[in-house]
């Protein structure tokens, strides 16, 4: 009787956290955002979550979120703010949190994109404290320009593209090891009794 030397097993599917029909995030993991409308995108992905946000920032940079434009897509009194003031705890922080589990969400802005060996220990720390909290919480790290982040599950770009009719921006899907690159064009609208919302659809084809 012949035996197989191979076993082929199926990765386990993820749970996802989805943002819109277009994005959808594998929690457990982390993922990045580039673009100059990064914070913009963070805050949308932090709505579509419940409970607290951690969101680590540079302490030494004078630049803040901005509370009224905050509290018009969530509840402010959800995020709490840390502010290393070294570059090294930036990551270290983030490490920490996502490794105890208590928080759905932790939000990084870096000024750089970090090596793969930090986001492998961030993927390490996510898993960690999913079996510690039975849910598995969330990483998002936020670079400038283009990213590059080494090893991240997905990235993501946002810029902005306003017109005189109204709030506009441009998504684009860089890369995501489940799905091709792709970009939608997002207009703001307001819904009563709602917070403001993201509504998309396809780009045009050149």
């Amino acid at each position: 009787m012949s035996h197989a030397l191979l076993n082929r097993h199926s990765t386990p599917s993820r749970p996802d956290l989805t943002v819109t029909a277009q994005m959808a995030l594998s929690l457990g993991r982390v993922h990045e955002i580039c673009g100059p409308a990064r914070r913009t995108l963070a805050v949308h992905v932090a709505a579509a979550t419940t409970g607290p946000v951690i969101w680590i920032a540079p302490g030494w940079r004078a630049e803040r979120l901005n509370g009224d434009g905050l509290c018009t897509r969530i509840d402010p009194g959800r995020v709490i703010f840390v502010d290393p003031m070294r570059a090294d705890d930036l990551l270290w922080c983030t490490e920490e949190v996502l490794r105890n589990g208590t928080v759905p969400l932790v939000i990084t802005e870096l000024m750089t994109p970090p090596a793969l060996t930090p986001v492998r220990r961030l993927h390490l720390a996510a898993e960690t404290g999913g079996e510690m909290a039975g849910a598995l919480p969330l990483g998002l790290l936020l670079t400038p320009d283009q990213g590059g982040a080494a090893g991240v599950e997905s990235r993501w770009h946002m810029a902005p593209a306003h017109t005189s009719a109204g709030s506009h921006w441009t998504l684009s899907r860089l890369r995501a090891r489940t799905a091709p690159p792709a970009q939608w064009q997002i207009t703001q609208t307001a819904q009563p009794g709602a917070y403001l919302q993201l509504c998309y659809t396809p780009a045009p084809t050149t």
